[in-house]
């Protein structure tokens, strides 16, 4: 089977999350995507490449698990674009791409000389994709964000915790995952719009927004209803569904997701956990389970709390009611018969690292589907396959660059 980007080359200059999450997946459908980092920094152009997850007590700048997630499928170089040497090279690398993704701070690339107009000049058609907290324009353009910071600045933090407790926000930037999805989407766009019309653009993507677009119906209940949302732990949205939450369950950590959307699941779960309480008058009504919220989850907890995760939860959804067990990483990554169908998790082998799994692509296309199958590079471990194959640099001139620090 053909792979659909399989036409497309990428000169990407981004990381962490954002822009490694979107390249990633432009090479599991088939775009060579070559990695540019900076061979003077010990790696660390990326904060992931050397920090964890590791897979035993070996640390370093190609050890890190989070790298070799995010960047699989790709080639990697080094250049120095502080010498003008590195910025000719990075030239002509960008003269032989489609697509040029960078995740700097607003304008960081522009004061290296490669900003959107200077790199038309190297390649008119150019699609370049600048993805950071705020965007280029703004007022708060030149702010500098990271994951917690762009979670309260986006409203995700305030949302998110335990009733009457502080905002807790998450300790992971999932909003580098959405930004990732919104910059593949935009950059499909891009190249089919250059493909009808012979015309690159620029993408300014911003991941602030990214992080608000998490939460529109909390948008919309202060547009429509000027009421602010609260931190409401594992309780509906919007007082729609109780009882609605996480229940514990025989075993050390072992707990039940339950969410009922009417008395006829309610019922159903009275008559499975064997507790008439659960339909007696004083939770009749969804009125009145949720006047008495915290009784009634009480109340639910204390049926569960006798019960075994795994076959109540088959007993209840065959019952009809909407419940999972709480997977641990074990249930959901080594026994989960539908992530092993989905091959969710495909090993790669990493030449320091080791056969390690990654995470692939939760979606399946049947005339071009994507593919996983080489790890994420070494610091520079394609210098001489990209810079000299492609750019075309005998070994003598790429020893001499390596020698002067350009590579």
């Amino acid at each position: 089977m053909s792979l659909a980007l399989a036409h497309l080359r990428v000169c990407d200059l981004g990381g962490q999350l954002a822009g490694a999450g979107a390249t990633k997946i432009l090479a599991a459908f088939g775009a060579e995507v070559i990695r540019v980092e900076d061979p003077a920094s010990n790696g660390l152009w990326d904060a992931l490449r050397g920090v964890g997850p590791y897979v035993d007590g070996r640390r370093g700048v190609n050890l890190g698990a989070g790298f070799n997630n995010h960047n699989v499928g790709k080639f990697g170089v080094t250049i120095n674009l502080r010498l003008e040497a590195g910025k000719q090279l990075l030239r002509e690398l960008v003269a032989v791409s489609d697509i040029v993704c960078e995740n700097f701070a607003a304008g960081v690339l522009a004061k290296m000389g490669f900003g959107y107009e200077e790199l038309c000049r190297v390649k008119p058609d150019i699609i370049y994709v600048s993805n950071c907290g705020f965007g280029h324009t703004g007022p708060y353009r030149n702010f500098k964000t990271w994951g917690p910071i762009v979670q309260a600045l986006s409203g995700l933090t305030f949302t998110a915790g335990l009733p009457d407790t502080e905002p807790a926000g998450w300790g992971f930037s999932y909003m580098d995952h959405i930004a990732a999805y919104y910059m593949t989407t935009a950059i499909l766009a891009a190249v089919h719009h250059r493909e009808c019309t012979g015309e690159g653009q620029h993408i300014d993507l911003a991941s602030v927004p990214g992080g608000i677009a998490m939460l529109p119906t909390e948008v919309l209940d202060w547009t429509v209803n000027n009421r602010r949302g609260r931190p409401h732990g594992n309780q509906a949205d919007f007082s729609e569904m109780a009882p609605h939450g996480i229940y514990p369950c025989v075993g050390e950590d072992r707990w039940i997701a339950i969410a009922c959307r009417d008395d006829r699941e309610v019922a159903l779960l009275s008559k499975v956990l064997d507790e008439p309480e659960l339909v007696s008058d004083r939770f009749s009504a969804l009125g009145q389970r949720l006047a008495a919220c915290d009784e009634l989850d009480a109340l639910v907890g204390a049926c569960t709390r006798k019960c075994e995760a795994d076959s109540l939860a088959v007993e209840l959804a065959a019952a009809g009611v909407p419940v999972s067990v709480v997977k641990s990483p074990r249930e959901r990554i080594e026994e989960d018969p539908d992530v092993a169908a989905w091959d969710l998790f495909p090993k790669v082998t990493h030449p320091e690292i080791g056969a390690v799994r990654v995470e692939g692509l939760p979606l399946r296309m049947s005339a071009t589907p994507w593919s996983i199958g080489r790890a994420a590079p070494c610091l520079g471990e394609h210098n001489h396959d990209v810079l000299g194959g492609l750019l075309g640099r005998t070994d003598e001139e790429l020893d001499e660059l390596t020698k002067q620090g350009v590579i």
